[in-house]
């Protein structure tokens, strides 16, 4: 089973060969690593290309967006398995991988999901939050619950059936999938519960009210364009599930 992992990336010098490395110490074969550059300035491309003869495939070109550059990954991988790991992430360790596609084998899944740690630059070693999720239930969104995304693995065939991410969203088109995934089409997912993925605090989902306040907005039309009404009382559960992950970690 071919596994394609995509890290998109503009302008992240400090961090992106963490993540590259991260890809290439995993011991499971064979994987195909995607990078899509956004055009970076810094020296964020001459540290990747550092890499060029492990990784499968290196673009560097401007795009719309993060979700763009997602997308552009989706349609280069040939995996019967995709991932999508950010420039700022890096895997647990150097099996999950081989975790994650014995899975896929051994059950009749067309996603898996896990939990995801956060730290900080500074403090390394200390889990700043954790995102412990569940196991899918039918009122799994309604009740403010979500899929890491970082910890997210998807059959190629899952996109080509219901498509990949609509790039006019600036923070919520990777939520918009998967309740499309899920919600919408009931494709059956499996939860592994370990963590996956240490991603560092920061983010475009995690900077602040007004951050928030976009991702509010984002959110609700997700369940509008998807024919779902949007459950009042998201409002209050969003923000006190990520009180819950800061405090209980």
């Amino acid at each position: 089973m071919k596994l394609s992992l995509i890290t998109v990336v503009y302008n992240n010098e400090i961090t992106i060969e963490e993540t590259i490395l991260s890809v290439l110490s995993q011991t499971y074969s064979p994987i195909e690593y995607i990078i899509i550059d956004g055009k970076s300035s810094d020296n964020t491309l001459s540290i990747i290309n550092k890499y060029k003869d492990k990784v499968t495939a290196i673009i560097s070109e401007p795009d719309k967006g993060i979700y763009d550059a997602m997308n552009k990954g989706i349609d280069m991988a040939t995996g019967d398995l995709i991932g999508i790991l950010n420039s700022d992430d890096i895997f647990i360790d150097n099996q999950i991988l081989s975790k994650i596609v014995h899975e896929f084998k051994t059950r009749n899944i067309d996603a898996l999901y896990g939990n995801i740690s956060y730290f900080s630059t500074e403090k390394p070693g200390i889990i700043a939050r954790y995102w412990q999720s569940k196991p899918y239930y039918s009122t799994f969104f309604d009740d403010g619950n979500v899929p890491p995304h970082p910890a997210l693995f998807v059959k190629k065939s899952i996109y080509e059936a219901i498509g990949k991410y609509k790039i006019h969203y600036k923070i919520a088109a990777d939520y918009e999938f998967m309740l499309r995934m899920l919600k919408i089409h009931d494709f059956k997912s499996y939860f592994l519960d370990e963590t996956i993925v240490k991603m560092r605090l920061g983010g475009v989902s995690n900077k602040g009210l007004s951050s928030y306040i976009i991702s509010t907005k984002e959110l609700r039309n997700t369940w509008e364009i998807n024919g779902l009404k949007y459950p009042l009382s998201l409002y209050m559960l969003r923000p006190y599930i990520k009180i819950k992950q800061l405090l209980f970690k």
